[in-house]
């Protein structure tokens, strides 16, 4: 079992996509040589570049609604949903609170009231689909990546 991170950037090596032949120790390996090395040096002599612990939250569930729990209210459908979605998102990896947020907001400025978590659902359901990538436990929101699928991949 592995230790728990103490910093982002173990996190990512340990959840997210790594090179072949990686593996999550390998990576904290990387790190702790880096910290040693060299951030530990430039943060003792610059103790105002070293990043708050409270930076380094814990991942936690966000949202636990599901799609299957969601009712759409008219006027808006599935489809029309997915159209507000799709037209905000990028084939950039952006975090799924930021999506839930950019969707939320491009409804409101439509006049429609769909709640964040309602688009949270949604984008797990597209990603569970495969029609969009994701990244990562997507209940948790700021722990979690969406973007739209690379149409150059397969």
């Amino acid at each position: 079992m592995l230790a728990k991170p103490s910093t982002g950037l173990e996190w990512r090596l340990q959840h997210l996509a790594r090179p072949s032949g990686w593996s999550s120790e390998t990576g904290l390996t990387l790190v702790g040589a880096l910290e040693d090395k060299l951030l530990l040096p430039i943060y003792e002599q610059h103790p105002d570049l070293e990043p708050p612990l409270a930076d380094l939250e814990e991942p936690t569930v966000t949202s636990e609604l599901t799609w299957n729990d969601v009712q759409l209210l008219p006027p808006v459908t599935e489809q029309r949903f997915d159209e507000i979605i799709f037209s905000v998102m990028e084939r950039t990896w952006r975090k799924t609170a930021m999506m839930v947020w950019l969707v939320v907001n491009r409804c409101r400025e439509l006049g429609l009231s769909i709640d964040d978590e309602t688009v949270a659902a949604r984008l797990k359901a597209l990603s569970d689909s495969d029609r969009i990538d994701g990244i990562g436990d997507l209940r948790m929101w700021r722990h979690s990546e969406v973007r739209l699928k690379d149409e150059t991949a397969d």
